[in-house]
């Protein structure tokens, strides 16, 4: 979709800053947009920032963790803006801590925010989308679904359901006049768990990077108007490692280990771990 303007776009998680900001990008493009998310208050925030920019905008509230939210969203949506041409779903809960001390609704509800809502919110959206011919679906997903972090096991298996459920997709519409693409951040500056990491004294490396949120967005945009099978954005040049990946598991394990990244997450999940 290179062209973006007067188009509709619904936006998952807005009420955190990557949602906001890609929101604000879409706008930027000409885009008129729903927001939605949990909180309403940062939600109105960010629909008046959006009208600003001259577009039309609207928020839905909705907590992606009850599946049967799923339709009336985008019944909401689309009756405030018109069918939705492209659907971000950045939604996610990120988790870090040792595995044996998640209570299993904590599993599960990661796996229904993350991997179980997208794939719901997808299937609604699809069909409207080949009949009229455009759209495009955008799955952020996390370089956790690439390589997967120590404590981190239910966040990691469902960013790595993201990838596989855009490759999947991409194969079967291959042909069609609708668009998916995946963007996998790395640790992103000032948001999320990234920022938990920081507050703990943690800090990233020049093997994994950091990256600004205007970027990760940046990166949105690009991947919906080139139609990007996949994009990382981590602020390091990651993707020898994970072709090294591919190669040499046992390799890449000592290398992420080696250069701090299980320290990074171990240290994170010992103060949660405390905290109960």
């Amino acid at each position: 979709m290179e062209e973006l303007r007067g188009r509709t776009a619904l936006v998952t998680g807005a009420s955190g800053a990557i949602g906001r900001k890609i929101a604000r990008r879409l706008a930027g493009e000409g885009a008129n947009v729903v927001v939605s998310g949990r909180r309403e208050e940062a939600l109105a925030e960010a629909v008046g920032e959006l009208r600003e920019l001259g577009i039309e905008a609207e928020s839905v509230v909705a907590d992606l963790g009850d599946l049967s939210q799923i339709d009336p969203l985008v019944e909401r949506c689309e009756a405030a803006l018109g069918p939705v041409d492209v659907l971000v779903n950045n939604a996610g809960i990120e988790t870090v801590g040792s595995f044996t001390l998640y209570s299993r609704e904590e599993l599960t509800s990661t796996v229904d925010v993350n991997l179980t809502a997208p794939l719901l919110l997808t299937h609604r959206l699809v069909p409207g989308m080949l009949e009229r011919r455009r759209g495009h679906v955008v799955f952020v997903s996390s370089l956790a679904g690439k390589i997967g972090p120590a404590y981190s096991e239910a966040y990691a298996a469902t960013k790595a359901g993201l990838v596989g459920l855009n490759q999947s997709l991409r194969a079967e519409y291959r042909h069609a006049p609708i668009g998916f693409s995946v963007v996998c951040p790395g640790f992103v500056a000032g948001e999320g768990m990234f920022q938990r990491m920081v507050e703990e004294g943690a800090r990233s490396n020049p093997l994994l990077g950091e990256t600004p949120i205007d970027r990760v967005a940046e990166r949105v945009v690009e991947a919906i108007r080139r139609d990007r099978p996949e994009t990382i954005e981590s602020g390091a040049p990651i993707r020898p490692l994970l072709a090294l990946g591919q190669v040499s598991p046992r390799l890449s394990e000592w290398l992420v280990e080696r250069f701090g990244g299980t320290e990074i997450f171990r240290r994170v999940a010992a103060s949660r771990d405390r905290l109960g």
